[in-house]
């Protein structure tokens, strides 16, 4: 049973929300009023997650000055004939970049699609220019190159007659 104090108070609480709606003059349709949510209980804080060194910070390379660039290893080769007879000597002559003066380099020949490589060798100058003799006994079209450890000249040809 309802008593008499709790039905003046929701007579109130309705007519204090009716009230609360009507706004500049126009009533706006009472929504029921709802019980409020229940609180939750907070969060439990969580301990403090330990800070790390900081990472040191390298310096930007300023713009007018490039970054040093490592050079790469070349070779270049060129014959001094694109024809010759065989077992007739010419030269290969070229030069080395990123090699150390004094490396050696040899010749090599492909033969049935594999790179052999021919008793031809030289070292290197102190600039890294090099000049190799060189005689050739398989006639036709021959594919050469010059190498150094793992560097390799482009492919250059010369024709045995």
């Amino acid at each position: 049973m309802v008593s008499k104090r709790n039905s003046l108070r929701l007579a109130a609480v309705t007519t204090l929300a009716a009230a609360s709606l009507t706004v500049a003059g126009t009533a706006m349709a009472a929504a029921p009023v709802s019980q409020p949510a229940p609180v939750s209980q907070p969060a439990p804080v969580s301990q403090p997650v330990p800070v790390s060194q900081p990472v040191p910070v390298s310096q930007p390379v300023p713009a007018t000055q490039p970054a040093a660039v490592t050079a790469q290893a070349g070779i270049t080769a060129k014959p001094s004939v694109s024809t010759v007879q065989a077992w007739q000597l010419f030269r290969v002559t070229g030069t080395t970049t990123g090699l150390k003066a004094g490396s050696t380099v040899t010749l090599q020949q492909k033969q049935h699609g594999a790179w052999v490589t021919l008793p031809a060798t030289v070292t290197t100058t102190g600039t890294g220019s090099y000049s190799l003799g060189v005689k050739l006994g398989i006639k036709g079209l021959n594919e050469l190159r010059i190498i150094s450890g793992s560097t390799a000249s482009p492919v250059f040809t010369v024709t045995v007659r």
